[in-house]
Formats: structure tokens, sequence, C-alpha cells
């Protein structure tokens, strides 16, 4: 047993399946085109004509911290897997440096058009399931220490003209990313926060990347479109209703950084409550609470504005939870989803909409639905969610190169 638990077998096989099936790319780069590709281009200059889904970085080999970022990449929206796109990577070595290496055949150099990208660069190719791997060092912080450590990230999908930049990834253990850079983080296809978890001597920071997700004129969006709560891919941000009933009754405990590294669900109801529906679902979300234990903790928001009163609105949840009998469910909530004192005006959740539920891991919003009733059908959607991003976790051995 690891100190995550215990590993589960199928996750093992499977993701070996995928390591082993995808042959890693070659740091001397043999089979690059250089004279095909446009030099003043740094994402597509030395590109290998054939592109997997793993790529080991030049620096893998040398003294450092190693490091496995995988994920899977998303069509726009967060659920279907994007085949194809290709990332390409680049980041500094660990004393902080772009270093251009002339006899590395990857190594970038620097020209008018551009600083240098350096020989600690590459590109995956995610496969038929979105799959993506690679394997590198952590990079330094520059020696002025004016910013954080960060990998940059381009993508370019098979039916773009154009490639565009994300998130640079960022780690969340950086005592150089302060709240205030936090806060300017753009989540350009998605939070470009990496939590890392170590296995042996290798970090692993699983992330997901949400294709258009920020991106200016990506895709316009029906004005019919329903909006509520933050997008798949995400972060959801911190807040502090009050709980009347649950484990944290009578105190304003944050539901996401109270939590912990695992699901978490938050089912917001505004100004339109369906008291009959509400039950139904909290009967549900209580019972797989009780099924998964410490791998799920799930929260009821309440937040609607309409004659509010704290001490009669915490006496009608308590009296809620014990008529339903809840055992592990959490009963919350705040004066309105515009309230700023709690902070839930920071989760822009739509007070008009029957209800939001918001599904998220590592804190970051892995599924969300509007507007859901409670069905059978349903209740598998939110099961569905919660199977499918469960992360279980695995040995892996250091990368052959062909």
């Amino acid at each position: 047993m690891t100190r995550f638990g215990k590993i589960s077998c199928v996750a093992l096989l499977m993701m070996y399946q995928f390591l082993s099936g995808c042959q890693g790319q070659e740091s001397s780069n043999s089979r690059a085109n250089n004279q095909d590709v446009d030099k003043t281009a740094p994402d597509k200059y030395g590109m290998p004509a054939t592109l997997v889904a793993r790529d080991t970085s030049a620096a893998w080999h040398e003294p450092g911290q190693k490091l496995l970022v995988t994920g899977t990449v998303y069509k726009a929206g967060g659920k279907i897997p994007a085949p194809g796109v290709i990332i390409y990577y680049y980041h500094t070595n660990t004393a902080g440096k772009y270093q251009h290496k002339p006899k590395e055949t990857r190594s970038l150099p620097p020209n008018r058009e551009r600083q240098t990208h350096g020989y600690i660069r590459g590109w995956v190719k995610s496969d038929s399931n979105g799959r993506y791997a690679i394997y590198t060092l952590r990079p330094g912080v520059y020696p002025t220490r004016d910013e954080p450590a960060h990998i940059h990230l381009t993508l370019q999908e098979p039916a773009l003209e154009k490639s565009y930049y994300i998130d640079e990834f960022v780690f969340d253990d950086d005592p150089l990313l302060t709240s205030a850079k936090r806060k300017k983080l753009e989540n350009r296809g998605g939070s470009g926060m990496l939590r890392v978890l170590i296995q042996g001597d290798l970090q692993i920071a699983e992330h997901d990347i949400i294709l258009g997700l920020n991106i200016p004129d990506y895709q316009a969006k029906s004005a019919s479109d329903i909006q509520s709560g933050p997008e798949i891919g995400e972060d959801q941000p911190s807040f502090t209703p009050f709980h009347a009933f649950g484990p944290d009754k009578g105190s304003k405990a944050c539901p996401v950084c109270k939590y912990g590294r695992y699901h978490g669900i938050l089912y917001f109801v505004g100004d339109h409550p369906d008291w009959a529906s509400i039950k139904t679902w909290l009967t549900f979300l209580d019972e797989q609470s009780s099924l998964r234990r410490d791998s799920l903790k799930a929260y009821f928001v309440y937040g609607n504005s309409d004659q509010y009163d704290d001490a009669f609105r915490n006496k009608m949840l308590l009296a809620l939870g014990n008529e339903l009998g809840l055992k592990n469910l959490a009963l919350t909530f705040v004066p309105s989803f515009s309230d700023t004192k709690s902070d839930i005006a920071l989760v822009k959740i739509n007070p008009s909409v029957e209800n939001t539920f918001i599904i998220y891991r590592h804190r970051t919003v892995v599924g969300k639905f509007i507007n859901l009733a409670p069905t059978k059908e349903n209740f598998e959607q939110i099961v569905a969610v919660l199977q499918k991003t469960k992360g279980d976790f695995f040995h892996l051995q250091e990368p052959a190169h062909d």
C-alpha cells in the first residue's frame, strides 16, 4: 500500500497500456525536418514529422526533480476527449534559464523575432482518448525571482489554422505564486495550476486541458446559453457559507478549502426552490457520500434572496436534515448568490436557474450541470463524472527512449 492507498490494478494496467503504446520521442529528434518549418514560429521549429502522445524532454536524465504532467485534452465544454491536438511545451532548466545547446537538435536559438526557448522543449499529440504525457524535470524560477516557476504551452488543433497559447503551468506549492499572481491567472484552456503528488522520486501532476476555454473569439456563445458557475477546467473559487447541518454545523467553513484532494459536489439552489426535487437530490447525494466516505464530500448551498433571515434559514435547514435523516451531507446557506461577504459572488451562480451542480477535484471543476432534474438518468450522470475523474494513482518507471 502506497501513501495514497491501495493501487487499482485495472488503472495500473490501463496506464501501462497507454504508456507502452506511445513510443517515446527521441530527444535527439533525428526525424525532425527543420528545413520545412518557419523558424520564426517557435512552436513549429524542429517539430518531428511524427508525433505521439508521450514525450520525454531533453532534461529528463539530468539532475533535478523528475516531473510527469499527464491528463486529457477535451473539446470545448470539457466532456468529449479531443484526439490529435498538438501540445508544444518549453521551460527553463533547474537554474531558471532558457539555455541554448547548439549540439542539441531540439534546441531553439534566439533571433531578432524572439527570445530563445532553449533546449528543454517538445511536443505531444493527444491520442484517440485525448490523453497525453510529458516527462521532464521541474523547472527552476528565474534568477530574478520575480515570477513563479512555470511551463509554457501552445495548442494546435487539427481544424484550426493558427495555434494559441494557454495558461502557463504553475505549481500550487510554489512560494512565489502569491495570492495576487493567482488572481491574475486567465484560465486559458482551464486553470494552469499544477498540484503535484509524489510517487517515489517522481512528482506527478494530473492536468486536463479544455480547448477554447477563455480564448478570445474562439467560439461565440449563443445568447440563449444559460450561464451559471465556473466552467469545467477552471478552479472552483473559495467561499464561506454558514453550515446549518452536517459535520461543520454552526461554522462558516469553506467547502473547497476544508475538503482536500478528492471529490466535492456543490449543489446550488437560488431563488426558485422546488422542495420536492431538492429532497430527492439531497437523499441521493447523502447516499453517495456514505458510499464513498472520505473520497467525496457533498454540500447543499441555498442562496434564496427572498425575505432572507439567517436565524429562520438556519432553523429550516436543520429541520430538513433531521427530517431526511441525512448522515454525511452538509446543508449550508448564504444570504444570496451575489453576497460579497461570504465570497459566494466569486462563484457566479445564476440565482434564476432551478439548480447548479459543480463537481470538483483538486479544486478543479470536472463536471457541471444546470437545471438537472432528480431522475435515474441524471443520477447516473453524476456517478459517471465521479468514476471518470477518480484518478487512481499508479507506479511509473522511467520512460525509455527508442
